[in-house]
């Protein structure tokens, strides 16, 4: 290069210096490289916390989808519900349901003022795995055991009969009257409170228990009949406040009182012995006993007027 400007190759000069340039581009792999930090690109997807949200997302669908189809399959084999409808049961307008097939149901909480019936001309059987069937509606339970069937209710009962609407069978408290139905001749009750107990005209009224037997009264105890006849093993004991009063003829089984021989003592000190004596209007009072065959006489009349 001279001070007038560059100095012109030759041709064969340029054509040597492009063979030797081509040559080492041709021989060098490492041409146009940049080498460059990984962890510095620009990377596609969910990654960090964007890919564990996304991977719970996904299982509780997976979780969402296995309940529907124990759901789907529970709904197919037990109540049966395919194109034509459900197998196992109705659902009427009227807001019936009707089983068609034998159910295992555990506890059914109805609507207020249900009612559970069967067929016409089929019986309705309903039975418990080893537990009682219970009915509960408020305070009301009927609970039906292997030995027993108990009706509990404060306020009363009533059975009612669905096509005459007739009252088969009431506890009405209100009128006072305990009616039993048509073709029941045996009560059996623990604990009764009621007004009045009666019988048909023609017909005994027998009260039997096997312990013992309490009748109280608040105001007062009338036993009336043609005849009434106490049978017992143990004791009878009457008690008032005022007076017993027996009406009628009063017949006493000397067989079922306790005696005593005639070598004992009337008066030995420890007890002292009495006689049972009656009025003609019904009035029993006591004398002592003194001595072998005495009578009632006493100094105090208690069979006058005022008495």
């Amino acid at each position: 290069q001279s001070s007038n400007g560059p100095v012109k190759k030759s041709m064969r000069e340029k054509a040597v210096e492009r063979r030797n340039v081509n040559k080492e581009h041709n021989s060098n792999f490492k041409a146009g490289y940049i080498p460059i930090d990984e962890d510095r690109l620009h990377k596609t997807g969910l990654r960090g916390r964007k890919g564990n949200l996304a991977i719970c997302v996904i299982v509780l669908l997976f979780i969402l989808a296995v309940i529907n189809l124990t759901i789907t399959l529970v709904i197919w084999a037990v109540i049966r519900i395919g194109p034509n409808g459900c197998d196992s049961m109705e659902f009427h307008e009227s807001g019936l349901l009707r089983f068609k097939q034998v159910s295992d149901m555990g506890v059914i909480h109805p609507l207020y003022k249900s009612t559970v019936g069967g067929r016409r001309n089929e019986d309705l059987v309903i039975t418990g795995n080893n537990q009682p069937i219970v009915f509960q509606q408020g305070t009301t339970k009927l609970s039906v055991e292997k030995d027993k069937t108990s009706i509990t209710s404060d306020i009363g009962m009533e059975f009612v009969d669905p096509r005459t609407q007739n009252t088969l069978f009431s506890t009405d408290y209100e009128t006072h009257e305990f009616h039993l139905p048509n073709g029941v001749k045996i009560l059996n009750v623990q604990k009764a409170s009621t007004e009045r107990i009666t019988s048909n005209a023609t017909s005994d009224l027998n009260i039997k228990v096997d312990g013992r037997a309490i009748v109280r009264g608040n105001e007062g105890v009338f036993i009336t009949g043609k005849t009434i006849e106490f049978r017992m093993g143990g004791n009878m004991e009457l008690k008032a406040e005022n007076s017993i009063i027996l009406n009628g003829t009063v017949m006493v089984s000397p067989s079922r009182l306790p005696s005593s021989s005639y070598g004992e003592q009337f008066n030995n000190g420890n007890w002292l012995r009495f006689k049972l004596c009656m009025c003609a209007d019904g009035t029993l009072f006591k004398v002592q006993v003194t001595g072998y065959n005495m009578g009632c006489q006493t100094s105090v009349n208690p069979c006058g007027a005022t008495h």
